[in-house]
């Protein structure tokens, strides 16, 4: 017993000590009284912790009480600001040096089995073999079923040179595939495609750069991709697309923005409750596209660097921003090193675009987040006396949305049957041509595995019906029941209609995912640029130079 309680009593001092060391040496010097409460809440702490782990009814583990203990802390607060134990660190190297020890596996759940969803180019799972679709049925002698994700990715990841066995399963294989993959510095791209978009004309080619994260190489990586579109042909005009890209460091943000402000701009600035996150961000080199006509583009899942990106395009006129409202979110984060390598990752700031606006959307208070209404927003100017607002994350100038997404879409995306039928495919096909197109035949073969697997993917009115008719019967209203029967059968015909309706959409999810059993990531992205129709806005734009400087004037309502 006094072994235990010695234990856990070093633990408690062991904690507080660092955290009090830290309060004294650190960044945060509180006043007289927020020390006192400061100490008083930890020696409170400290003694509730020692009683729990030394004398509760049941033996405790010291590690999960403490980290419950914590998360229920940070629960108060943001969902931005967490606890990062050791074996989270891999996740820290990916967002700040895009890199990380491992195989190269993007994983997911698929039917509840551990999926391949896409192999990285280059990575030793790539190299070996290992497709988009196959299943993950055993890690190093480990059985993969009941496993998380978190496990799963904390087997594969490790020191580079190690090594790692899976065994998968693999549509079209009567037996299972086993694969010993070493492990290495993986390098996640920051841009995963450039190349050019539209026709050309006599001034030049209209450049598309995806912008996929912002790690420390993200400016460096732009900037590479612009040379190298610049030596292929002039730029009549530049695309940087930051849909999807949920963003990364502040000071990648700041490396991508310089190149097409003038030098000496403010890009952001930070405010938060202590003097040191006080800080203005400003363009300290020559920009590389100084005069170039811009457009980002944006969707609601853009946010944090990328918002940062968009937001001082905006203010400063200099590129117009397409497509749907970005996600807002406009908080800080430091990450502070804690003992045991765990780290705290922490809001410690708010942002600022350079016209002064906050684009942070979502107020966080008592562990509740509530949207910031649409009735309330300050407006600001840009360097243009265009009218901006703040608090709304960054609308767009020109707002071009996605093409409707059909019902029949939404339910055969919801049971992943686009993914399941492109396993079936590539199980039967070792190879697919350049110039690969989902045709009339794929889309009927389509149909047909559906049928044939009765795969069922129900419509939301096919959902609510089979409700109804289900309370009818429990209500005893059995009279209504051939009057059910005929709405199923309208149902089920209309969604057979619906098949020839929105062919054209559905041969681009299949052919999408048919793509990712055979070609590398650079080359899907460019497939799908032949359909898109914000890039297709964005050339549009640039053919028309007009309207591209009415939508930058002062006079223009965007």
């Amino acid at each position: 017993m006094f072994r235990r309680t010695a234990t856990a009593s070093l633990v408690v001092l062991a904690v507080v000590g660092s955290l009090l060391a830290g309060t004294f040496v650190g960044f945060l010097m509180p006043r007289d009284d927020d020390f006192f409460e400061l100490r008083k809440n930890f020696q409170i702490f400290g003694a509730a912790y020692e009683e729990l782990v030394t004398g509760y009814v049941q033996p405790l583990d010291p590690e999960h009480l403490m980290r419950t203990g914590i998360d229920a802390m940070l629960a108060e607060l943001d969902p931005y600001t967490t606890f990062i134990d050791e074996a989270d660190n891999a996740d820290l190297n990916i967002i700040t040096r895009g890199r990380y020890g491992g195989v190269g596996l993007n994983v997911g759940k698929r039917g509840g089995k551990i999926t391949v969803l896409s192999p990285i180019e280059g990575a030793s799972g790539y190299k070996q073999g290992v497709r988009a679709g196959d299943v993950i049925v055993r890690i190093e002698d480990q059985s993969a079923e009941g496993l998380s994700m978190t496990d799963v990715r904390t087997l594969l990841r490790g020191e580079p040179g190690t090594t790692v066995e899976i065994v998968v399963e693999r549509q079209g294989s009567t037996t299972p595939i086993e694969f010993t993959l070493t492990r290495e510095q993986v390098e996640l791209d920051n841009v995963t495609f450039a190349g050019f978009v539209g026709p050309s004309s006599d001034v030049g080619g209209v450049g598309y750069v995806k912008l996929e994260r912002f790690t420390r190489e993200a400016g460096g990586e732009v900037r590479d991709a612009i040379r190298d579109l610049q030596k292929q042909r002039s730029l009549r005009g530049l695309v940087i697309d930051l849909r999807g890209n949920p963003g990364g460091l502040l000071d990648a943000a700041v490396d991508v923005t310089e190149l097409f402000v003038p030098r000496g701009s403010v890009i952001v600035s930070t405010r938060g409750r202590l003097p040191e996150t006080e800080r203005t961000y400003r363009s300290d080199r020559v920009p590389m596209l100084p005069d170039v006509p811009l457009v980002v583009l944006v969707d609601g899942f853009s946010a944090s660097a990328s918002e940062i990106v968009a937001g001082a395009v905006q203010d400063l006129d200099r590129g117009v921003v397409m497509g749907v409202t970005t996600y807002g979110k406009g908080l800080v984060q430091v990450v502070r090193s804690l003992p045991h390598n765990t780290s705290l990752k922490m809001t410690t700031a708010k942002y600022y675009t350079p016209s002064g606006r906050s684009i942070q959307s979502i107020n966080y208070s008592g562990g509740e987040s509530t949207a910031v209404p649409d009735s309330v927003g300050r407006t600001f100017e840009t360097a243009g006396g265009r009218t901006v607002r703040d608090q709304h994350g960054i609308e767009p100038d020109v707002i071009v949305e996605e093409l409707p997404t059909s019902e029949l879409e939404q339910a055969l995306q919801r049971r992943a049957a686009f993914f399941f039928y492109a396993n079936h495919f590539a199980a039967r096909t070792d190879s697919i041509h350049d110039g690969f197109r989902v045709n009339d035949t794929t889309l009927l073969e389509f149909r047909r595995w559906l049928e044939e697997n009765r795969f069922a993917y129900p419509t939301d009115a096919e959902t609510a019906l089979d409700k109804l008719s289900t309370r009818f019967a429990d209500d005893g209203y059995d009279d209504v029941s051939d009057e059910v029967a005929e709405l199923q059968q309208a149902l089920r015909q209309e969604k057979i209609d619906e098949f020839d309706e929105h062919a054209t959409a559905l041969k681009r999810h299949l052919e999408r995912e048919i793509l990712a059993r055979f070609v590398p990531e650079s080359q899907r992205i460019e497939r799908t640029l032949d359909y898109d129709v914000r890039v297709a806005a964005a050339v549009d734009l640039f053919d028309h130079p007009d309207r591209y400087a009415r939508i930058l004037s002062s006079s223009s309502d965007g």
